[in-house]
Order: structure tokens, then C-alpha cells, then sequence
């Protein structure tokens, strides 16, 4: 049985919504993306503005857009927690990831045209909050306490009857989702973190969203009042159930992005490591 009554299949079957906020922040990143992929591709670097870059970051676009538009949304604010977690972590997290790795490189110093460029460039208190943002302690900071204060219950369920405070929820996320990411990729070649650097962040992100997972799966009663008192019950699931689901959707997540990552830097450190020098490659010929 989906649900209590065969009436609520249809409801969210037809859940698409088109937010106009939604849809223009995508048309935006995609005219932005599209024009330094072009600038930089005329220019003679397709190395670094390859066809699978464009790819990478509109599907980055996609997951974070249908995220939004999709039934999904219906179905986390109406019926399943686990839902709606699985909505956070992929416009938090899966699809910023996807769009810093598309961006790492030239592209990066190409996505703001040169003449709004220039003028951001001038604006001081700018320059002097970015460098703050920037900074691989505060972004860290930064997450932990956004994703922490969004999930107490009083706020998680506030933000479910409150339109627009539900909105600056999905904004910070994807926020601080983009300074943790832009410290792990460092798609403009910053240099703030080392290799161990860059690890120890991957890892500290992992330990503080697995707090949360197991505090969502162990605890002993639902916590979430919004969706303990659903009487439509999604899939069967009960709200203990759900909301255990809920912890696995972030832990898996987190496994998946994080994890990947981490693998990916073992990886690239081990060849810059053992790539062949010119006398070995000497005496190997």
C-alpha cells in the first residue's frame, strides 16, 4: 500500500511545481556557465573547457532544479522526512559538489563577466568578506552550524509552514555547501589546504553529518512532530521508520560525495608521488 487513501497517489503524482526563483537561478548558472565555457574555449583552451565539463555542471543544474521542482518536494514537506532530507543533501551537497568539480580551473575565473568582474573586484567590504568565507576554519564552521540549527526540531518544523524561511533554509544550504566544496576542489587553485588538509576536512565534514545520522537513526521517538502526526502514512513507513530512513539517506550521501572525493585525492596524491621522473623514464628506454 503507497498510501492511506489512493487519492494522495494522484496529489503527488501531479506535485510539479515551476517556482519562478527555481527556474531563474538555473537560467542564470547555466548563461553564466555557458558563457565563460564559450570565452574560454575561443580562446584555445578547450583542455580545460572540455564537453564533459558542460556536462558535469548541467547535470549538476538538473539534480539541484528537479530537487525543487519534482514531487520530491511535495513529498518531503507533506509526508516523509527521509524525503525531504534526501532533497537537502542532494541541492546541498551532491549537486554543489558536481558544479565546483565542473568549474575547478580557468573556467572558474571565466563564469562572472570581466566587466561585473571588475567592478565586485573594487567593492572592499567585498573582497574583505569573501577572504573571511574563504577561510577553511570558518567555512567549516559555517556548515557545521547551519546544518545543525536547521535540523533542531522546533526550526525544521517551523520552516515546513513558513514559505519563506523554508526558502532561506535551501539557500543556506547550498551556501555553505559551496565554501566546504570550493575547500576541498579549490577550483581557482587557492592553495589554503594541503593534501592532509584537504582530508582531515573531508573527514571532519563526514563525523559532524554522522551526529546527525545517528541522532535521526538511533534516536527512540520520532522527533519530528510535522510528520509523526501524518495520518497518510508514504510507503508504510511509521515515523520511527522514516525517520531512521532519513539518517541512512545522509549517511549514504555523505558516503557517496565525500567518500568518492577522498578516494579521488588518494588517488591523484599517489601518482603525483610516484610518477616516473625523466632519469627513470632514461633508463627504463
Amino acid at each position: 500500500m503507497i498510501l492511506a487513501h489512493a487519492g494522495h497517489h494522484e496529489a503527488i503524482a501531479s506535485a510539479w511545481e515551476a517556482p519562478i526563483a527555481v527556474l531563474a537561478g538555473a537560467a542564470l548558472a547555466l548563461a553564466l556557465f555557458g558563457q565563460a565555457f564559450f570565452r574560454l574555449r575561443r580562446r584555445g583552451r578547450q583542455d580545460h573547457a572540455g564537453w564533459d565539463r558542460a556536462a558535469l555542471f548541467a547535470l549538476a543544474v538538473a539534480l539541484g532544479t528537479l530537487a525543487l521542482v519534482s514531487p520530491l518536494d511535495y513529498i518531503g514537506e507533506e509526508y516523509l522526512l527521509s524525503a525531504h532530507m534526501l532533497q537537502h543533501v542532494i541541492i546541498g551537497d551532491l549537486a554543489v559538489a558536481l558544479a565546483v568539480v565542473a568549474l575547478r580551473g580557468p573556467l572558474t575565473f571565466f563564469l562572472i563577466p570581466a566587466v561585473i568582474l571588475g567592478r565586485l573586484a573594487r567593492l572592499g567590504w567585498l573582497r574583505s568578506a569573501l577572504r573571511v568565507l574563504l577561510d577553511p576554519k570558518v567555512a567549516f564552521a559555517l556548515w557545521a552550524v547551519v546544518i545543525a540549527a536547521w535540523h533542531v526540531p522546533a526550526a525544521y518544523d517551523y520552516t515546513l509552514t513558513h514559505q519563506v524561511v523554508h526558502d532561506l533554509e535551501h539557500i543556506s544550504f547550498v551556501l555553505v555547501g559551496l565554501l566546504v566544496w570550493i575547500q576541498l576542489v579549490d577550483p581557482a587553485r587557492r592553495r589554503e589546504l594541503s593534501f592532509a588538509g584537504k582530508l582531515a576536512l573531508a573527514i571532519a565534514l563526514f563525523a559532524a553529518g554522522q551526529i546527525l545520522a545517528d541522532v535521526l537513526i538511533f534516536a527512540m521517538r520520532p522527533l519530528y512532530g510535522s510528520y509523526a502526526e501524518q495520518p497518510d502514512r508514504l510507503l508504510g513507513l511509521s515515523p520511527l521508520e522514516d525517520q531512521r530512513l532519513a539518517g541512512l539517506v545522509m549517511m549514504a550521501e555523505q558516503l557517496l560525495t565525500l567518500g568518492t572525493f577522498v578516494a579521488l585525492t588518494l588517488i591523484a596524491q599517489h601518482r603525483r608521488l610516484f610518477r616516473p621522473t625523466e632519469d627513470d623514464r632514461s633508463v627504463a628506454a
